[in-house]
């Protein structure tokens, strides 16, 4: 079963990989993340995360490899210029084509032309994603454990990941107004991107407290939300929380594809153990949990 599920997630991604490359070539309109979901049959809750852990790159960064890889190509065949081949590449003006040359593959469009062994090179660069060449990683210690509900009070922010803080501080300041500060039981994360893929201010996260209690609707923008239930994947992060994406990144590369489970269309979130204020940086504890369709 669980070689079965590690294939279909393998093959998943291999179709959005291909479904890329054909839309590329045929100069036709990307599908938007939700579409790349479908193709790979992945929940979009997780698709995103999923796709990072497997391949080593987002599906954006995919997108900018695979298409100087078709630029190389083309210039590649007799005659070409590189006006048109950037253009037929989907670059706005050769001098875009130029500057990704030089960011990626440290050459011009020139050179690459007129040089096959360099192009050979750099062609054999964009090839494969960097998670296919990722060294052994060490074993991980998850535990699948089945999560009775629960509901927190959340506040959704935007913007940089390093001041989530100030949010966690208003949540926190609503639940002294309304009493609730000594029934603190649970301090909650949800990210809904990747702060290491998105600018500062497109960063989005939902800033969560659980009170172990039933809670009356608070004000917005706060709101209720229900987490948990049902089976989840643990994995006990030690170490700075901004860590907990990479370590998220191992549990589905990892320990996912032999797992012979498979994800459920439900958010996962970081239950933060330890306050940063309290505790040093090196030893901070969180469980990351990350919902499992049931068997």
């Amino acid at each position: 079963m669980s070689r079965l599920v590690q294939v279909r997630q393998r093959h998943g991604i291999d179709r959005v990989i291909a479904h890329l490359q054909a839309c590329l070539r045929a100069g036709d309109p990307l599908p938007e993340l939700e579409g790349l979901a479908t193709i790979a049959h992945q929940s979009p809750y997780h698709f995103h995360r999923l796709y990072r852990a497997l391949t080593g790159e987002t599906p954006g960064r995919t997108v900018l490899r695979l298409r100087l890889a078709q630029a190389l190509h083309l210039l590649g065949k007799p005659g070409s210029r590189v006006t048109d081949v950037a253009l037929q590449s989907g670059y706005e003006s050769p001098q875009a084509l130029a500057r990704i040359c030089r960011q990626m593959l440290d050459a011009t469009p020139s050179a690459l032309r007129d040089d096959p062994q360099l192009r050979a090179q750099c062609q054999q660069r964009l090839v494969l994603p960097a998670a296919d060449n990722a060294q052994v990683e060490p074993a991980l210690q998850v535990r699948v454990l089945t999560l009775e509900p629960f509901d927190v009070v959340a506040l959704r922010t935007r913007g940089a990941f390093d001041d989530l803080d100030q949010a966690f501080g208003r949540v926190f300041a609503w639940a002294a107004g309304a009493g609730l500060a000594d029934q603190l039981q649970q301090l909650i994360g949800i990210a809904l991107n990747d702060h290491r893929d998105v600018p500062a201010q497109a960063c989005e996260f939902d800033c969560a407290m659980g009170f172990g209690t039933g809670v009356a609707a608070p004000p917005p923008p706060l709101r209720v939300l229900r987490l948990g239930g049902g089976d989840h994947a643990v994995l006990r992060h030690v170490g700075s929380y901004a860590g907990l994406e990479a370590a998220t990144d191992a549990l589905l590369r990892q320990w996912l594809p032999d797992s012979g489970r498979v994800l459920r269309d439900a958010p996962l979130y970081y239950h933060y153990l330890d306050d940063p204020e309290d505790v040093p940086e090196a030893i901070l504890r969180a469980d990351i949990c990350v919902p499992l369709a049931a068997r």
